[in-house]
C-alpha cells in the first residue's frame, strides 16, 4: 500500500512539472522566439508607446476618426474579459432597437450621406472585439473623416486602400481594414 501511494504522488509530481511547468515555459519561449509580436499580444505601438492591440477593437466616436464595429461586451466597450456576442435573435427587438440607435448615431455624424450603410458598422460581431471592418463599412466613412480632419477624400480613400488587407493565403475571409492602423495613419497624416 505505501509502495502505491509513493509511486502514485511520485507519478503526481512528475507530471506536474513535466505539464504544469516545464511544457508551458517551452511553448512560451519558442511562442516569444518565433513570434515575438504575437506572443506580446500583437501591441501597436505609437511613439515608441503601446496605443492598442490589433486583434482587439477599440471604441472611436470622434467624427475624425473611423469607426469599428460595434462592442457587444458590457458594462463597457471592447471588454476582453466578457468577450462574446449579445446573443440576440434576428427577430429580438433589442437587437433592432440597438441597430436603429446605432444608424441614428451614423446619420447624425454625417447627415449629408445617404448611401446604405454597411451592415458591420451596426451590428456587434461574435466576439464582440472586432478589430477590423469591411472596406466598404471605412469607405462609407471617408467623406465624415475627410470633412472633419479638412482632407480631400481622395487622400482619405488612398489610406484606406492602403490599410485594406486581402484574403489570407488569397482564399480565407474576407478584406478587411483594421480600424486603429488606419485611424494611427490618420493622425500621423494630420497631425491632429
Amino acid at each position: 500500500m505505501y509502495r502505491l501511494l509513493r509511486q502514485s504522488l511520485s507519478m503526481l509530481l512528475a507530471m506536474s512539472v513535466i505539464t504544469g511547468l516545464a511544457y508551458p515555459l517551452l511553448v512560451t519561449g519558442l511562442a516569444a522566439a518565433l513570434f515575438p509580436t504575437q506572443a506580446a499580444g500583437s501591441l501597436v505601438m505609437r511613439e515608441g508607446r503601446p496605443t492598442g492591440s490589433a486583434l482587439i477593437g477599440q471604441s472611436f466616436t470622434d467624427p475624425g476618426y473611423f469607426w469599428g464595429r460595434p462592442s457587444a461586451t458590457s458594462p463597457m466597450a471592447n471588454n476582453a474579459v466578457a468577450s462574446g456576442g449579445s446573443n440576440l435573435g434576428p427577430s429580438n427587438p433589442a437587437l433592432a432597437d440597438a441597430v436603429k440607435q446605432r444608424i441614428a448615431a451614423l446619420r447624425t455624424a454625417d447627415p449629408g450621406n445617404h448611401a446604405p450603410i454597411p451592415v458591420d458598422l451596426v451590428t456587434a460581431s461574435g466576439s464582440g472585439l472586432d478589430p477590423e471592418i469591411s472596406p466598404s463599412a471605412a469607405y462609407y466613412q471617408s467623406a465624415r473623416v475627410a470633412r472633419v480632419r479638412g482632407l480631400t477624400q481622395a487622400r482619405v480613400e488612398s489610406l484606406i486602400r492602403e490599410h485594406t488587407s486581402g484574403r489570407q493565403f488569397g482564399v480565407l475571409g474576407e478584406p478587411r481594414v483594421n480600424v486603429l492602423k488606419l485611424n494611427l495613419a490618420l493622425d500621423a497624416l494630420s497631425k491632429r
